[in-house]
């Protein structure tokens, strides 16, 4: 039960669009209050993922309100809490670049007063408070290595300590992460290459390399946000903590998603290829390719689909635009 008077104290949104609606809600097996008495209170409205929870709050009939407050501002943060008095907060805001991650390399405090510093105000604040924080964080802090070869099938687990810091931003994301691991009331969500059923939302992984004019064919782990945003929901409900690689089992690569945008979107459409080497003569960073574990989330959720069939049934299959063979 959140307080809202601080620890050792004396004293509207988008609506929802059909193919978002087809979010499916897990089985809540929570013994915490009545739907009714949840309020949460969502950093991040501009972003893919802070968008789609409000939208998702209004479809499960859970009060929610935007922060109006900046991460980095201790007493705007405060103020939220004691105006909405909410009783999970979730933290989607962060700074990834416009238009890619090279933008932070030319930004660094910028990107360190939000990723860092906010994220562990935003943490601190409600640790006083006593409310749980749900941090959407990253899972682009690893590589493949020689304990987790690119095609073995091991994956980097919430355990394994970042071994990629070829980016400012995968450096200040793993930073935050270690600071964060010390804060009991938090539950970190590693997410990558967020993919959404909204194929014209500029966040959406399948937008953006679908308008590359070449992309590299690297298997890696992805999160698919039809799936998986209402599984937080479920998350903050049972009061989980810790961290959590928050994607589906297994791991797609480039080409392999592409080639379903051909074949349920666009018959006509083309790609090319280059290599790691040839990638990094045109960006100013490097950028994180790995498989996660996903062991931990599925025994939690049982249900959960593998990224190939996630993406067919919430991403491919309600936009599909060919005729089905």
């Amino acid at each position: 039960m959140a307080n809202y008077t601080p620890k050792n104290s004396n004293s509207a949104p988008s609506t929802s669009t059909p193919k978002q609606d087809r979010m499916v809600v897990p089985t809540s097996k929570s013994t915490s209050s009545p739907r009714k008495s949840l309020k949460f209170l969502i950093y991040g409205r501009t972003g893919l993922i802070g968008g789609l929870l409000g939208r998702l709050c209004e479809k499960q009939g859970i009060p929610y309100e935007y922060g109006r407050g900046r991460l980095e501002d201790r007493s705007s943060l405060i103020a939220d809490i004691q105006n909405f008095r909410p009783t999970h907060v979730f933290n989607a805001a962060g700074v990834t670049g416009r238009p890619n991650a090279d933008w932070c390399e030319f930004h660094k405090t910028e990107t360190i007063r939000t990723n860092v510093a906010g994220t562990l105000t935003l943490a601190d604040v409600c640790r006083e408070y006593d409310l749980l924080m749900m941090n959407f964080a990253t899972g682009c802090i690893f590589e493949y290595d020689d304990a987790h070869p690119l095609g073995s099938g091991i994956g980097f687990k919430e355990e394994d300590k970042p071994n990629f810091f070829g980016s400012f931003y995968s450096k200040t994301k793993a930073m935050v992460e270690e600071l964060v691991r010390e804060y009991d009331n938090v539950c970190t969500l590693r997410v990558r290459m967020p993919i959404s059923s909204d194929l014209n939302h500029p966040r959406n992984f399948i937008r953006k390399i679908s308008r590359y004019n070449k992309v590299v064919d690297i298997p890696n782990s992805m999160t698919v946000l039809d799936e998986l945003l209402p599984i937080s929901i479920e998350m903050a409900k049972r009061n989980l903590r810790g961290i959590w690689n928050f994607t589906n089992p297994g791991v797609v690569s480039h080409n392999e998603v592409l080639e379903m945008y051909k074949e349920y979107i666009d018959p006509s459409f083309t790609y090319a290829n280059f290599t790691l080497e040839e990638q990094a003569k045109v960006l100013v960073a490097g950028r994180s390719n790995n498989e996660m574990d996903g062991t931990k989330l599925k025994a939690e959720f049982p249900e959960l689909l593998s990224i190939k069939e996630s993406l067919i049934k919430y991403v491919f299959e309600p936009n599909r635009k060919t005729s089905a063979v």
